[in-house]
């Protein structure tokens, strides 16, 4: 199902999902007469959080999503002017609002590192300006989730993993974060939501409330058998681990799809377990692990006789660290409304945070083995060698969506480009990014 499925009454305006600064700056540009200057902003991380490796692009199919329902209708119009918030001319810019300029990105599932430019937004100041929260607010969770979900499968090591954070963030943000991790390889979400408008798989098993609820585990363990079938999979630590094992196992025979252990010490309960299955004739049925982990714990538990993981608070809140600190920056100007010529570089110089003025292009430059070398970034449209690939598409022409994905097009997306980095890009270790960014020339 792609996340069109939704009907348009099921989506709500997105205009108001800003900061009032936008539109301060909207009504000054307007009363100066530059806000109908061409303008290019670039979405980029000056560096990834915690010594990670790399970071992963996610959010821009529901960024593309989020503009096409970016419109100050009667409602908006009526709140801006009962509060005050912005004066009259800008109400009548705003009545007509339209995005109508180009956007070019990394493709969705794409790997990025420090200072790659994975959204270049390129449109009247006023058109582009008031496009900032949004696309930080959906781009910064996304692509943490999604960068957190990508090292818990390479920690997983093919084991499938459930997403399972729900109830651990926000009710919105759960579906988002279902979406990101899924595109980072996770198999399965617990949330519906996700499922019904990204199409991401669900699954669910039962919670200790449902043992609690019977009038004994055995009761609870048949209702669901004979509800669900003998593939369900029993949760087997409400009370002891070893006698609910062997209880499910008289009720479901061999054929018990699998159990899961939420609690305790992990590594030592699943060993005892598998060997109790085994014993008990039940050698097919899997073993999940559920219980705070994260990709740390994972890759611990990776000796252990366990079938896959479900991963939830660590997870939804970027496995500490929830935002991937992108920011959205003007970097090239007209020099008038007017102006036909070539955008004027334009770059802050605040200490600690200079700028690179011009509009970026990027390359990933490869070997021969297609072994990912640098992120080479530069200001003029690249001619990529015989081995590199350019990363910026064009997502947005004219202010018509032309490059959106389907969220199974950006998961095997980044199954691709992740396998296209250095080894050392899969170490959970805190490092350097995989690869350098290169800077050519060196920007303004």
């Amino acid at each position: 199902m792609s996340r069109t499925a939704i009907s348009d009454a099921d989506r709500a305006g997105t205009a108001l999902l800003t900061d009032h600064y936008e539109l301060t700056m909207l009504q000054a540009a307007l009363h100066s007469g530059a806000a109908r200057r061409q303008a290019v902003f670039e979405v980029f991380a000056r560096h990834l959080p915690h010594g990670r490796r790399y970071g992963v692009v996610a959010g821009t199919g529901r960024l593309l999503d989020a503009l096409g329902r970016f419109r100050f209708g009667p409602a908006e119009l009526d709140f801006l002017r009962e509060a005050r918030v912005v004066d009259a001319a800008t109400l009548d810019y705003l009545k007509s609002y339209r995005f109508t300029g180009d956007i070019w990105g990394y493709a969705e599932g794409e790997c990025y590192f420090p200072g790659s430019p994975i959204l270049v937004v390129a449109a009247p100041f006023a058109e582009a300006v008031v496009l900032e929260t949004l696309t930080l607010s959906i781009l910064n969770h996304d692509c943490a989730i999604a960068s957190a979900a990508s090292r818990m499968v390479t920690a997983a090591a093919g084991r499938p993993l459930i997403e399972m954070g729900s109830r651990r963030t926000h009710e919105y943000a759960a579906v988002a974060s279902a979406r990101a991790a899924y595109i980072a390889g996770f198999d399965t979400t617990s949330n519906l939501q996700a499922r019904r408008e990204f199409g991401v798989p669900s699954a669910g098993t039962s919670a200790h409330a449902f043992t609690l609820l019977h009038d004994s585990e055995r009761h609870a363990f048949a209702a669901q058998l004979e509800s669900l079938g003998k593939g369900t999979t029993l949760l087997v630590d409400t009370f002891d681990v070893a006698t609910a094992v062997r209880t499910a196992v008289e009720l479901a025979g061999g054929d018990l799809g699998a159990v899961r252990i939420d609690s305790g010490d992990l590594s030592s309960v699943a060993r005892q377990v598998r060997k109790l299955l085994d014993e008990l004739g039940a050698t097919k049925t899997r073993i999940v692990l559920t219980g705070d982990l994260d990709e740390y714990s994972i890759a611990a538990l990776g000796a252990m006789p366990v079938d896959g993981y479900g991963v939830g608070t660590a997870l939804v809140t970027g496995s500490g660290a929830p935002t991937a600190a992108l920011v959205y920056k003007l970097v090239a100007r007209a020099d008038s409304q007017d102006s036909t010529g070539p955008l004027r570089p334009m770059a802050k110089r605040s200490v600690g945070k200079p700028g690179r003025g011009g509009r970026k292009w990027a390359v990933r430059q490869r070997d021969d083995r297609a072994v990912a070398l640098a992120e080479l970034i530069m200001l003029d449209r690249p001619d990529p060698g015989r081995t590199d690939r350019a990363l910026l598409h064009p997502l947005v022409r004219g202010g018509e969506v032309v490059g959106d994905q389907t969220t199974q097009a950006a998961r095997e997306h980044h199954r691709e480009a992740l396998a296209e980095l250095p080894a050392h890009a899969l170490q959970l270790s805190r490092g350097y990014p995989a690869i350098p960014t290169v800077f050519e020339p060196n920007g303004e």
